[in-house]
């Protein structure tokens, strides 16, 4: 069951053309956070990646930091924040440090490394990062929920009466959230230390869960392992979404770039299998048709939102994999057309109107009476006046 007030929001990799200049790529990223502050979405998730030439925020924590001086409102998270790479007392001092800087609206997200290319340079043995992960999770927790001293050893790092000199700006502590997208363990994770959940709206291939309900039931089976909650309302699934004014011009409008991000970045680059044995324009079709990914118009967005719900027993956040599939000024358009038209579904803002509305429908008649009574009288009291 959806929350009374779903969030909505981003999840910006970012994944860039690699022929365009990085430059004005990450200066239109920042663009787009502001024009996502103005609209009123409620967060943006930033990626954190170092190799294979898509994905180029190598630190979201410089970025937030950025973008958190052009925007207001919206919240601002690693989106994910890749543990393995770093010693956790670094990584929970610089995430102190930007909940002060934006007065609260910072949140960490983690995993344990998206791409191989990135663990294979740093000389991580893949088999080792989500191990890592916990580990380095395990003492930033500590750090960020207890003042006592923390000393811990592993054969990757050492800890020695750790502490942070800062306590965070939010409290308890700001929000964490663990990315799951096919292994276990980032649900596990999250019932481990009773965390928030970052996950794909369809678990990819080779999962241990077949569908959204199994794998969240990981989480909650974790949980009570360990005497922890997790809540269904820090769930956040990411899905591509691209809207237009009509389903044709979606995909017309589309069809071209989406076809391209999926094959040369994700089938070429990193060798993931092909997603159809077509033409890389035929992509988009596939992709919808198997609910991976929405294209079309609002309506049909609100159909997958609620089709979600009801695949995986309720969750309480939707965000939205960035791409640039269109022009900027087509991209910019789907995003508003979702807070206009997509948002108010789900945060109950057009409620009290259509109740309005329909509580002056019901009445017209009478009020209509009384009006032309109210003008009869005041045109008789005109023309009677002594």
């Amino acid at each position: 069951m959806l929350p009374d007030r779903m969030k909505f929001g981003i999840f910006l990799a970012p994944f860039h053309w690699k022929d365009e200049n990085p430059t004005l790529s990450l200066q239109r990223d920042l663009e787009l956070i502001e024009f996502l502050d103005h609209l009123g979405y409620d967060e943006a998730w930033i990626g954190e990646h170092h190799s294979a030439g898509w994905e180029i925020i190598a630190s979201p924590e410089v970025f937030i930091a950025a973008a958190a001086e052009r925007t207001k409102h919206i919240r601002l998270g690693t989106g994910v924040t890749s543990l393995p790479y770093h010693h956790p007392l670094i990584v929970a001092d610089r995430m102190v440090m930007l909940d002060h800087l934006t007065k609260g609206r910072t949140m960490l997200g983690v995993g344990p490394g998206a791409l191989v290319t990135d663990a294979y340079m740093l000389g991580i043995d893949p088999t080792t990062q989500r191990p890592r992960m916990d580990e380095s999770l395990n003492v930033i927790m500590k750090l960020l929920e207890s003042e006592e001293p923390v000393t811990y050893q592993t054969d990757w790092f050492s800890l020695n009466e750790g502490q942070l000199q800062m306590r965070p700006y939010t409290q308890p502590r700001f929000e964490v959230a663990v990315a799951a997208a096919q292994s276990p363990s980032g649900m596990v994770a999250a019932g481990k230390y009773g965390l928030g959940v970052l996950s794909v709206s369809i678990p990819r291939g080779g999962s241990i869960a077949t569908n959204l309900s199994d794998f969240w039931r990981i989480a909650e089976e974790t949980a009570e392992e360990h005497n922890k909650t997790v809540d269904r309302k820090e769930w956040r699934l990411v899905l591509h979404v691209f809207l237009a004014d009509t389903k044709k011009e979606a995909f017309a409008q589309a069809r071209e770039s989406a076809g391209r991000y999926q094959r040369e970045y994700f089938e070429k680059t990193l060798g993931h299998p092909s997603t159809v044995d077509d033409t890389a324009d035929k992509i988009i079709d596939a992709m919808v048709e198997r609910g991976a990914w929405c294209v079309g118009t609002p309506d049909d967005l609100i159909e997958t939102i609620k089709r979600l719900d009801q695949e995986s027993g309720g969750f309480g956040g939707l965000m939205i994999q960035a791409t640039e599939w269109g022009t900027k000024e087509q991209v910019f358009h789907s995003y508003e057309l979702l807070a206009r038209y997509v948002m108010p579904q789900f945060q109950g803002t057009v409620k009290a109107l259509n109740n309005s509305m329909q509580w002056s429908r019901d009445k017209s008649e009478e009020l209509q009476r009384m009006r032309i009574a109210a003008l009869e009288k005041a045109k008789s009291d005109y023309q009677n006046k002594p």
